[in-house]
């Protein structure tokens, strides 16, 4: 919000919103005309707070937003909200104190927050009779009437980018209390997590800090089994190790269900309300792709071809989903099976352990590639989708996308299985893969966004230098904004059209709960490693998530969609 209480009990104000436009060395003569002045102006008309900071290579204009304001713009929006009574009403700012307050005291979660700040930055619209002239650089521009004025600027390049700001005290304060905080094993300040990063990504971080909790009783299980010589009663042991296994998934998905509705009643959000506005693709809104329901509302009020548009349609979409999924099986067949064949053999006929190792790495690279081509086809399939929803596409996305990885990770492991059929040479294979995927994926996890970070600040500094006509002298990087523009966004390997940066992370957690639970009889150590990585993987995200990336843009999520069926199946 735009002022917060501190400490101290003073006000301080909270910025939430940045928005990039090219710096440049003379303004406009006329600030009436010049766009970033007229943007600036109109975001004070809105009620905004904005202060304005000069960085090295672009500008920047950060927002804030008094309570009122954002009570306003959620009243426009009509959104719904928990009042005391217990019903979900349509928030009033006249009646403020009817509704619920947040976990954290708060009036808006961060995600209707962020949902405010776009109505009203991008509901500043042209309300004169007639287009109004904008200049930038000796540019003229002309704002239609009716028309936004940030999209506008947006599409002419004058606006850069618009992006979530992280708030630095309660960074800091997380950074403290949860990534760097390891005494508390898998405990994590879950409702602060959701407060400063939304439901989805706070979710995805309940889910794993119970499922590495759970994975104790099978880690001392397998660990036991591991040190404990069994010899001729091995036949008997491994079943029962298994048997509990089972048991022990069914439980624990049965549990996470009952949390995550817990989890729910104390965040206050309902299923009902959790349904993202659309997500955009290649240029346009996933809303433009009309779904069965949206078609119905476009013909005639006779219920007989009504009837017949929606099955027209609803059938239509259930063969562009076979069509891509024969698609995606058929690449998987031609291209992918062979690949791992080619491995198996090479593994088979490689003898120093250490070549083996380095074997497995270049394979697992290998797959990281042609699974993002086939992730970023499914993207393509999935526009002739007819989905109902932004939710529908993103679990179709999640299945087609886990199909080629679960080929490409396991395939070569069943190879290996039935082709020799021991326990010892399976094993082997087991370690290597755990142990050169751990650590290949906490290096690129970690590295990637920082070294993209460390070359975007090498690439402003050569470009100022270049301008300066000169090659020495240090150029520090002093505005928190500038430095949080130059770091990457959390997207998807596979782009960030569709999904965030948890599509990745659920994606090694599912692959990584396949593996141990179709090969914990051959090796019930795996749940110890799987144990230990998990521990640390949870700080690793969280740091990740606070240092090395910009602020997450809330997403709505309810459970975690698709991933249950997928570890569920599994």
């Amino acid at each position: 919000m735009g002022k917060e209480i501190n400490g101290q009990g003073e006000e301080r104000t909270a910025f939430e919103i940045g928005v990039v436009v090219p710096k440049r060395a003379v303004k406009e003569s006329d600030e009436s005309a010049d766009c970033v002045e007229v943007l600036v102006r109109k975001f004070k008309e809105a009620g905004l707070i904005v202060e304005r900071v000069i960085g090295i290579a672009d500008e920047f204009i950060k927002l804030a937003a008094p309570l009122e304001t954002l009570g306003r713009a959620a009243a426009e929006l009509q959104i719904k909200k928990p009042t005391q009574m217990g019903m979900d009403l349509q928030f009033e700012w006249d009646d403020v104190e009817a509704f619920v307050r947040q976990p954290d005291g708060s009036l808006f979660s961060w995600r209707e927050r962020f949902h405010c700040f776009n109505h009203l930055i991008y509901g500043i619209v042209n309300k004169r009779n007639s287009a109004v002239t904008l200049k930038f650089d000796d540019k003229e521009f002309h704002w239609e009437l009716g028309k936004s004025l940030l999209q506008m600027l947006e599409a002419e390049g004058i606006v850069k980018q618009v992006f979530p700001l992280h708030d630095e005290i309660k960074r800091k304060q997380l950074l403290r209390n949860w990534a760097l905080n390891w005494s508390g094993f898998t405990s994590q300040p879950i409702d602060d997590i959701y407060s400063y990063f939304g439901t989805k990504v706070a979710t995805y971080f309940a889910f794993l800090g119970m499922y590495t909790r759970w994975m104790l009783f099978p880690a001392v299980f397998g660990i036991t089994l591991q040190m404990v010589n069994l010899r001729s009663s091995q036949s008997m042991v491994l079943p029962i190790f298994f048997i509990s296994i089972i048991l022990w998934a069914v439980m624990f998905f049965q549990f996470w269900r009952r949390k995550n509705a817990a989890l729910l009643t104390r965040w206050q959000i309902s299923y009902s309300g959790v349904a993202d506005p659309g997500c955009k693709i290649s240029g346009s809104d996933w809303n433009s792709l009309q779904s069965p329901v949206e078609l119905i509302k476009k013909v005639e009020t006779d219920r007989a071809r009504e009837k017949e548009v929606f099955q027209r349609a609803e059938w239509f979409g259930h063969m562009m989903r076979f069509r891509n999924d024969v698609i995606i099986l058929l690449s998987i067949i031609c291209l992918q099976l062979p690949f791992e064949l080619a491995y198996a053999h090479l593994y088979e006929v490689t003898h120093p352990i250490a070549l083996k190792y380095g074997l497995t790495a270049i394979y697992l690279l290998a797959i990281q590639y042609f699974t993002k081509i086939g992730g970023k086809l499914s993207v393509k399939l999935i526009k002739y989708e007819n989905n109902e929803s932004t939710e529908y596409r993103a679990d179709s996305l999640v299945y087609k996308v886990f199909g080629l990885y679960f080929m490409q990770s396991y395939i070569g492991v069943f190879y290996h299985a039935l082709l020799h059929r021991d326990f010892k040479t399976l094993r082997q294979v087991l370690i290597q893969r755990l142990i050169v995927s751990l650590v290949l994926e906490n290096l690129m996890e970690n590295c990637i966004p920082y070294l993209k970070y460390s070359y975007r600040k090498f690439g402003v500094r050569n470009k100022k230098r270049r301008e300066k006509g000169s090659s020495t002298g240090k150029i520090q990087f002093t505005s928190r904004v500038e430095k949080e523009y130059l770091k990457p966004s959390y997207s998807a390997s596979i782009g960030e059209e569709l999904e965030d940066g948890l599509f990745d992370d659920f994606l090694e957690l599912a692959l990584q709960f396949g593996m141990i639970m179709m090969f914990a009889c051959a090796f019930p150590l795996a749940f110890a490693f799987a144990a230990l990585n998990n521990v640390t993987e949870i700080r690793a995200d969280a740091l990740k998530l606070l240092a090395m990336l910009k602020r997450p843009v809330p997403r709505a999520a309810a459970t975690i969609g698709a991933w249950l069926n997928i570890f569920q199946a599994n």
